[in-house]
Formats: structure tokens, C-alpha cells, sequence
């Protein structure tokens, strides 16, 4: 959740972990799916955790493996607090599971579905009493939807956050407050959504009549004896001493990042202790304690893909298949902390890791490789489940062209980091796509496979002429011509050439008058002149502001938006007003004006220019204060 830009996703993308690497040539593989050896495990984790924070800096961690239904392993890695010289501790260092709270969200709605007062296909709005989702498709968003992220929400990141408890509001207050655009319809395509999780959250509060924390603690933490772990912001009094820091590791030296409040606590809020999380681990390998092992059963099951032959959703936890194997998988990332939880049911095999800093980048995903490769090593590829075995929607023929996440923001500023992000899709003449820095060879029947065996892609067609390229990870949404970034640039190449002219005005004017030769033009046209020089001179400012904000750090939008950004709206407002007088003077003055043609000429272009910048303004929701 936490950004460098608006929209960014922060943590360990479990989606993009690969299944090719080897295992460390010291540690031989174990049977299929055996953790048997204590000591081997304590070896190959040993070696592999230390090696992993050396690789990306990062300060410390904590891991636990379950096996056989109970926890096989569990230690701390490093530090904790380095001001304070605190190791990690497995069984006292709580750390921010940040989005692996959801797994605790959607196991609570499964409690409820179980006790009865929820249903998974009613409309959701059944279930809220001071607000309500708007109908925008004929399909109402369901508790389905929410939970494989199919309900079509928009994605932000603005207000996400709050710097104490006191400024957290009320739930039910903010999800009313800051509900985002329904983009498509549900259940068409998966989009991430945390607001989609605090809406499941909330409904469990309000059909249980208690808190969400609340609600946690007594029919989750309590019977699971995790009793070092809390969904209450701040964490309580008994456990904040032991409370781990997290650190940004992409400065130098790493700085500590503070405690910082979810705003939409189902999806983020919890803090937890991995030995604590190994219980939660086991109570969905060996159901009975907080689910029946019918409910954890269905739980399990596949309940969307965008493709049957594609990993999807089961329930809210994402499948992937490593080595052969069904993995159920959620990762999270808040504050600096980057954890990351996946079970195997069939090799009765979990893991959660968690590490303290910011700079998590490749070792992770090659530690999870080495991992499975070590205690799960190839198996027959899982048979897909009956459920959800249909498609969605119809396979399409690819399509070159720039594609951005399903998880984007259209109608708010935030809509203008997607101009940045887009990554290209190009076809070669043999049907060879290339996309996300790997090449895919058609398999047939709409199928494609990375050349590295990484993952699967089909390309699909969505409604109103929307095409997807849907992944075992993430899927992306092809950009209209009129968000890609060549034509973007084309259009502010239209607004720079004769703003960079407008220039000069100033120095022909003064060399006039050092030649005391009079420009014999009208005071209309002049004022004309000056106020398009003036709004082309106020839209670079603007320009090269947000550039600055959008590849700077955008932290502080998490918390709201700035006052200097909302400052620097003000700029559009003045452009646009400024250009508008300039069009009506050049109108009025355009007769008699005693203008030649070269400043007519440039008076149009910079007209024009205004007028496309007024577009690309108008295309990125920076007119007024939308957010």
C-alpha cells in the first residue's frame, strides 16, 4: 500500500515469484512435500535468511514453516530496532502483516456465511445500513466479488493513512466518504482493492454488531491462542514494546519509517508475531478450530479466474502453482515492513515471512523458489476444480499496444501517474509476444507461456471494447490511444513548440525599443499577445511541478493531499482563465490589429497549443481539485 507514486503497489509481488530456480547446490531435495528434518529445515533457513538480507539490505526478519499440523519451525533474523540493538524474536517481535490481514477479513466472512447471516452472492448492499453502493451495472457487487477482487472498483492511494488513532475515522464514515468509481462491471475481471476488503470488514461488523478489531480479537486471535497479535491501532500497551521497526533501506544509511495508521483497517491493520502466525497457518491446513472443515474446504476452492487454465482467487487467497503444486498465497507491504504468507495444502506446508525494510527486491522471490524447490520439488500439475471452471469472458487475438494494471484510478488526479507506468506489448511476425520484460510463445487455443516457464497469459475481450492480458499474477487493460504516452507527449509537443516561441516576444519587444521603431499594433492585440505568452508560461510551470511530484517522494499523500499540490491546481485554473481572455482579445482585436502574418501565425499556434494543453489537462483530471 505504501507508494513512491499514486496508484503504486507496494510488497513482495507473490504473483511474480518463479517456479525455475534451483535449489542451493549444498541441500539436496527432500521427498515431495516432506519437511520431516527439523535440523535440515534449520539449515536451509540458516543459510537462506541471512543470505537474503545481506543480498537487499535489509535489516532483519522473521519466519515460521508449518508442517504436519503443527510448527516445524520459527526464529528471528537480524534486527528488530538497530537503535536499540533489539533482535528479532519469533515468538515477541510483532511486525505489520499489512495485507495479509485480508486473509483474516475473509476467514471472518466465511465465520458469518457459516453462522448464517451472510450470503456470498446477495448484494452487498443488503447488508449496509448508513450507506449504500450505487448501481452503476445492472450486476450488483456482491461478497464474491469482494473477495476475488472482481467488484470493478477503482484503485487510489490518496488519504489511505493517519498519523494517530484519534484521526482515524469511523469506518463506516470513511468507506461512505471516500467510495471509489465503479469502473466495470463486477465480476468481469480482477482488479486489487483494498477498499473492496474494508467493505467485507465493515459488513462482518455490522451483521456481528461488533468492531472489526473487536471482532478479531474474540473469534480469531482469542480461539487461535495468537496472543501476541492485534487488529487494534495502536497496539496495545502489553505488546508495543516488543513492536519491530521498519526501516527505508533504499536510503543511506536506512531510516526508521514511524508507526503508521490504516484508515481502512480490514485490509492492513494487524500486527503479529510469526509463531503467532504459523497458528493461523495451521488453522487452514487442519480447519475446526475457527472454521468447520467444510467452510475452510469451500474456502479453498477456486472461486474466480479470468481463465480456467490461469491461477486465480480462492476466496481472497491467490492461487499459484510452484513446482506443480496449488499455493495459496497473500502478500502485504506497509510502512517498510514486506511479509508474505503461502500455504500448501496438498504437501500440508506453509511459510510466512516478514522482513523490516523497504528494499525487498529479487531475493525474495529466489528465496521462495529455493524454498519449494528444497521441501516441495516437482510435482503433476494440480487438476483444476469445477469452480469457476468457466470463463468470464471470450479469448481474444493480442494486440500490440500499451497496457497498464486492471488496478489503476480513473477518476480522480491519481489517474495521472498511469501516463508514467504503462508497460508495452509488442507481436512479432511469428506470433512471439513480448511483454513485461519476457517473451510469450502461444501454446494454442489463446494460451500463452513465458519462454521461462514463469507464467501463462490469454488475452480476453471485456465489454465496452475493453481488451485485457490476463496472468497467473496480475492482469492489464490495453490504453486507449488517447492515454498512451507517445500520443501524450505528441500533445504537449503541440503546447511546447510555440510556448518555447512565446519566448522571444520579450526580446523583439525589447529590441524595438532599443530601435525606438514602433510595433504599430493595436493595445488589444498586444494584451492579446502578453495573455497567451502569460498561459503558456503558467502551463510549463505547472507541468514541470507535477513531473517533479510524480517521480518524487509521494508519501505525504497517503496521509491527504498536500498543500502545495493543491496550491499548484490553481495553475491549470489560471492557465485555462488566462487563455480564454487571450482568445477573446484575439477575436476582438483580430481586425485592424496591424499584425503581420508571422505573429497572426504564432498567435494561432499558441491558441492551439492552450487548447491541447486544456485536453491533456481535461484527460488526467487536473482541472479543479478532483480527488
Amino acid at each position: 500500500m505504501r507508494a513512491n507514486n499514486f496508484g503504486a503497489v507496494l510488497g513482495v509481488l507473490i504473483g511474480c515469484v518463479t517456479v525455475v530456480a534451483a535449489a542451493p547446490a549444498h541441500a539436496a531435495p527432500l521427498p515431495e512435500c516432506a519437511v520431516v528434518g527439523t535440523p535440515g529445515l534449520a539449515e536451509f533457513l540458516d543459510d537462506a535468511v541471512p543470505r537474503l538480507l545481506r543480498q537487499d539490505r535489509i535489516p532483519g526478519a522473521v519466519v515460521s514453516v508449518v508442517s504436519a499440523g503443527s510448527t516445524a519451525f520459527a526464529k528471528g533474523y537480524g534486527m528488530a530496532n538497530v537503535e536499540d540493538a533489539v533482535a528479532f524474536d519469533a515468538s515477541r517481535s510483532l511486525v505489520r502483516i499489512a495485507s495479509i490481514t485480508k486473509l483474516f477479513t475473509w476467514t471472518a466472512v466465511m465465520q458469518q456465511v457459516e453462522a448464517g447471516r451472510l450470503d456470498l452472492d446477495t448484494d452487498v448492499n443488503k447488508y449496509l445500513k448508513g450507506f449504500q453502493i450505487p448501481a452503476i451495472y445492472p450486476q450488483p457487487v456482491t461478497l464474491q466479488h469482494l473477495m476475488d477482487h472482481t467488484a470493478g472498483f477503482e484503485d487510489y492511494s490518496i488519504n489511505v493513512a493517519a498519523r494517530s488513532a484519534a484521526a482515524i475515522p469511523p469506518l463506516g464514515r470513511y468507506l461512505a466518504e471516500h467510495m471509489p468509481a465503479r469502473i466495470r462491471p463486477p465480476g468481469e475481471i480482477s482488479a486489487y482493492s483494498n477498499y473492496g476488503a474494508a467493505l467485507a470488514g465493515h459488513i462482518v461488523a455490522e451483521v456481528s454488531g461488533e468492531p472489526y478489531d473487536a471482532y478479531v480479537q474474540r473469534h480469531l486471535l482469542d480461539p487461535l491462542g495468537m496472543s501476541r497479535s492485534t487488529a487494534a491501532q495502536p497496539v496495545p500497551s502489553t505488546l508495543v514494546a516488543d513492536l519491530a521497526r521498519s526501516y527505508n533501506t533504499d536510503s543511506d544509511p536506512p531510516q526508521p519509517i514511524p508507526f503508521t495508521f490504516d484508515n481502512l483497517p480490514p485490509d492492513g491493520s494487524i500486527s503479529a508475531t510469526a509463531v503467532d502466525m504459523a497458528r493461523f497457518m495451521n488453522a487452514h491446513l487442519h480447519p475446526g478450530s475457527v472454521l468447520s472443515p467444510a467452510t475452510a474446504a469451500r474456502m479453498h476452492q477456486r472461486s474466480f479466474a479470468a481463465d480456467p487454465r490461469l491461477d486465480g482467487y480462492a476466496h481472497g487467497f491467490k492461487e499459484r502453482t510452484i513446482n506443480g503444486h496449488r499455493v495459496l498465497t497473500h502478500d502485504g507491504g506497509w510502512e517498510g515492513f514486506r511479509s508474505m504468507l503461502m500455504l500448501a495444502p496438498g504437501c500440508d506446508l506453509g511459510i510466512f515471512l516478514s522482513l523490516n525494510g523497504t528494499g525487498v527486491g529479487a531475493g525474495a522471490a529466489q528465496f521462495i523458489d529455493a524454498f519449494f524447490d528444497h521441501f516441495s520439488p516437482a510435482a503433476d500439475a494440480p487438476a483444476r476444480t469445477a469452480e469457476a471452471a468457466a470463463a468470464p469472458l471470450p479469448v481474444a487475438a493480442p494486440r500490440a499496444g500499451f497496457y497498464q494494471p486492471t488496478r489503476h484510478n480513473e477518476s480522480t488526479v491519481e489517474k495521472v501517474a498511469s501516463v508514467l507506468g504503462p508497460s508495452r506489448l509488442t507481436v512479432d511476425g511469428d506470433g512471439t509476444v513480448r511483454f513485461k520484460g519476457k517473451q510469450w510463445t502461444t501454446q494454442g487455443d489463446g494460451l500463452y507461456r513465458a519462454t521461462d516457464g514463469s507464467d501463462r497469459l490469454v488475452f480476453l475481450a471485456g465489454s465496452r471494447g475493453r481488451l485485457y492480458a490476463a496472468t497467473d499474477g496480475p492482469a492489464y487493460e490495453m490504453m486507449t490511444r488517447s492515454e498512451e504516452l507517445p500520443f501524450n507527449l505528441l500533445i504537449l509537443l503541440a503546447y511546447a513548440i510555440p510556448a518555447l516561441a512565446a519566448l522571444a516576444m520579450p526580446v523583439a519587444w525589447a529590441v524595438r525599443r532599443i530601435r525606438r521603431r514602433p510595433s504599430g499594433l493595436t493595445a488589444t492585440w498586444r494584451a492579446a499577445r502578453i495573455l497567451a505568452a502569460s498561459a503558456a508560461g503558467i502551463g510549463a510551470i505547472f507541468l514541470l511541478n507535477l513531473l517533479a511530484t510524480l517521480v518524487g517522494n509521494t508519501d505525504e499523500f497517503l496521509y491527504n493531499v498536500p498543500l502545495s499540490f493543491r496550491l499548484l491546481l490553481c495553475l491549470p485554473l489560471l492557465a485555462l482563465g488566462t487563455g480564454a481572455a487571450s482568445i477573446a482579445l484575439t477575436v476582438k482585436g483580430w481586425r485592424g490589429s496591424a499584425a503581420g502574418v508571422v505573429s497572426r501565425i504564432h498567435q494561432i499556434g499558441l491558441l492551439a497549443g492552450l487548447l491541447a494543453l486544456t485536453w491533456f489537462l481535461w484527460q488526467w483530471n487536473l482541472i479543479g481539485w478532483q480527488f
